[in-house]
């Protein structure tokens, strides 16, 4: 039997499908590419599931062309030699996010984090919800605006504190 867990929107979302020809003559991809940049990238985003449609549409809307967004379609076991070599065709000091729409402590992300830095021999900036308890604000206001927050903060470059300032403090969930 087939299975798929995914969002509802995605069901009739054209972005989300596949033809036919994918399906009969070729093969399941682990990692898929950013197909708008291909190499030089300086900022790479790394993330699974629907929160690539948020993150495309707002590369798209703001002609950001610095960026790669790569879609990591198999969490386990990771196609390491897949990433790499992608990887290796942006610059070696591209900034490496990941960003999901879970909770920091639900998602793929507890599941990637030491994994991606170990392989990559570099730390991986983590966008995405605070930590939670529930898996859902249960406010649909709330969730777009944590949504949008989050895709804006993974296209956003790494604030560098500066000697006076003191270190930025986690962000709080507002209710």
């Amino acid at each position: 039997p087939l299975i798929v867990l995914t969002p509802k929107g995605l069901l009739r979302d054209s972005r989300a499908t596949s033809p036919v020809s994918d399906l009969t003559q070729g093969s399941f991809q682990e990692i898929l590419p950013d197909p708008s940049i291909s190499k030089g990238a300086r900022r790479i985003i790394l993330c699974s599931g629907k929160v690539f449609y948020d993150l495309q549409d707002f590369q798209t809307k703001n002609k950001i062309s610095d960026t790669a967004i790569l879609r990591l379609e198999q969490l386990y076991p990771l196609h390491a030699k897949k990433l790499t070599d992608i990887l290796s065709r942006h610059s070696p000091d591209a900034e490496i996010i990941w960003c999901q729409e879970e909770s920091e402590n639900m998602g793929a992300w507890s599941h990637l984090a030491l994994r991606l830095s170990t392989l990559l021999g570099k730390p991986i900036r983590y966008v995405g919800r605070d930590a939670s308890s529930s898996p859902a604000t249960g406010s649909l206001v709330i969730h777009n605006m944590e949504q949008n927050q989050l895709v804006q903060e993974a296209f956003a470059p790494v604030p560098t504190p500066s000697k006076k300032s003191k270190p930025e403090t986690p962000r709080k969930k507002k209710k």
